[in-house]
C-alpha cells in the first residue's frame, strides 16, 4: 500500500510535514519521501487533505477482559475475588478478542492496548499487549506479559475489609511477603543447582514473581494518592525492582519526589466521577505538570472506566487544561509504547515498525474530527 500526500504527524518531529507513506509485508519501509507506485496492484490511499498518525496505543485498559455490557450483560473476567494474592494469573487466558467493545475502540483509532488483571488485589496478574484485531488472542498479541499488576488503596481494602485487608499497612506488608517468599524461592532454587532432591516444590506464585525479582518485569503498580504512590515506589527500591505507576492521579502533589524517583506515570482515568476519596484531587492538569517536570507521561483511559475510543479526547482535555499539544500526542502514542515495552514495534510513524496508522480529517485530539481510515499491520481495518 501507499499512502499519498497524507499531513504526517509520526509522534519523533513536534512539526508534521506532508508526503507518502510505503507499506510492506506490514511495515513502514518509507515515511514522508515521495513514493511511485511499482506494481499496478498497489493499493493507492490518496490521503490529501488528511492526517495521518501512528495507531494510539492505551497502556493500561482492561477491554477484552471487562466484557462490554457488564458484570451481567458481559464477562466479569478481569478480577479474581477468591484470593487477595495471586500473581500466578495471566491476562492472557481472560482476553476476549471477540469482546463488541473491540471494534469500537478501532473506530477511534486505537490500535494497541495494555489489557490486563484489575486491581482487587494486591497481586492480580500479568497484563498483555495487544493490538485491537483478531479472532483469537494469539493473533492479537504483542507480548503475553508486559507488567505484574499489584495494586495500593482503596480497592484491596474495600474488596478485602472482611477477610484480609483493612489498612494500607495491611496491603504493603502482603506484598513485602509475598516479594520475600517469591526471592527466597528463587534463591533456594538457584542453590539446588538443578538436583531434583534440593529444588523446593514448584509453586506456582512464586514463579511467577522471578520475573519481577530478576527485573525483566515491572510492577504495574495501581496508586491514586500520593501515599500509595510513594509506598509502590519505596517497596520497589527495597526489593531492586522495576515499576511504572499506574493512575498517578495526585502525582502533581509530588512532583519532586516523582522526578526524584524516575519513573514512568500513566495518568487517569480523569474523565469519571470522584468516585472515592483517593480521587478528590484528580485534575487535567496532572499530565502536563508531570510532563512538564520531565516525567515520561501516558494518557490513559482505564477502559471500561472510559470507553476505549475515547483515549484521543482524553488527551485533548489534557491540552485545553496546559498540556502542549505534541506532548499530548506523545502521551497516546510513543510514551505509553516505550511504558509497556513494545515501542520496537508501534507507538510512532518510522520506518520498520509495523504499519498502524490512523487518517483523520482533523485533529483527533478534538471532538469535532473523525477517523477515515484506520491502518493496522498494513490491514486496511477500518474505512
Amino acid at each position: 500500500m501507499i499512502i499519498k500526500k497524507a499531513l504526517i504527524h509520526d509522534a519523533v518531529h513536534k512539526e508534521p510535514y506532508t508526503g507518502d507513506i510505503l507499506i510492506r509485508n506490514g511495515k513502514l519501509v518509507s515515511v514522508g519521501d515521495p513514493v511511485d507506485p511499482k506494481d499496478p496492484e498497489e493499493e493507492i490511499l490518496d490521503a490529501e487533505g488528511l492526517h495521518a498518525y501512528p495507531g494510539f496505543v492505551d497502556a493500561h485498559s482492561h477491554i477484552g477482559l471487562d466484557g462490554y455490557g457488564g458484570p451481567t450483560g458481559g464477562s466479569y473476567d478481569y478480577n479474581e475475588m477468591n484470593d487477595i494474592c495471586c500473581p500466578q494469573l495471566r491476562g492472557m487466558d481472560s482476553y476476549y478478542p471477540l469482546d463488541p467493545a473491540i471494534p469500537m475502540a478501532l473506530e477511534g483509532g486505537v490500535t494497541t492496548v495494555a489489557a490486563g488483571p484489575g486491581s482487587a488485589n494486591v497481586l492480580g496478574g500479568t497484563f498483555l499487549a495487544v493490538k485491537l484485531y483478531g479472532k483469537t488472542v494469539e493473533e492479537a498479541m504483542i507480548r503475553p506479559a508486559i507488567g505484574m499488576k499489584c495494586a495500593f488503596g482503596e480497592n484491596p481494602k474495600r474488596c478485602y475489609k472482611d477477610k484480609c485487608d483493612s489498612a494500607r499497612m495491611t496491603t504493603a506488608a502482603k506484598l513485602r511477603e509475598a516479594l520475600s517468599d517469591a526471592r527466597d524461592y528463587m534463591l533456594r532454587k538457584e542453590a539446588a543447582g538443578g538436583d531434583i532432591l534440593k529444588t523446593p516444590k514448584y509453586d506456582m506464585k512464586m514463579e511467577a514473581l522471578i520475573p519481577v525479582l530478576k527485573g525483566e518485569l515491572p510492577l504495574k503498580a495501581h496508586a491514586h494518592r500520593s501515599d500509595d504512590i510513594m509506598t509502590a515506589i519505596r517497596i520497589a527500591k527495597e526489593f531492586g525492582l522495576r515499576i511504572t505507576i499506574e493512575h498517578c492521579t495526585e502525582g502533581h502533589l509530588i512532583v519532586d519526589a516523582l522526578k526524584k524517583a524516575d519513573v514512568p506515570v500513566a495518568v487517569g482515568p480523569t474523565l469519571t466521577n470522584a468516585s472515592k476519596l483517593e480521587l478528590l484531587n484528580k485534575s487535567w492538569e496532572t499530565p502536563g505538570i508531570l510532563d512538564r517536570a520531565g516525567l515520561q507521561v501516558s494518557i490513559i483511559t482505564d477502559a471500561p472506566v472510559i470507553p476505549q475510543q475515547y483515549l484521543p479526547l482524553c488527551a485533548g482535555l489534557a491540552v485545553k487544561a496546559g498540556m502542549d499539544p505534541f506532548r499530548a500526542l506523545q502521551a497516546i502514542t510513543i510514551n505509553p509504547a516505550r511504558h509497556i515495552g513494545v515501542a520496537d514495534r508501534v507507538g510512532s510513524l518510522e520506518c520498520g515498525k509495523d504499519a498502524d496508522i490512523v487518517i483523520t480529517d482533523g485533529d483527533p485530539m478534538i471532538s469535532s474530527s473523525c477517523v477515515k481510515y484506520v491502518i493496522v499491520d498494513g490491514k486496511l481495518l477500518v474505512k
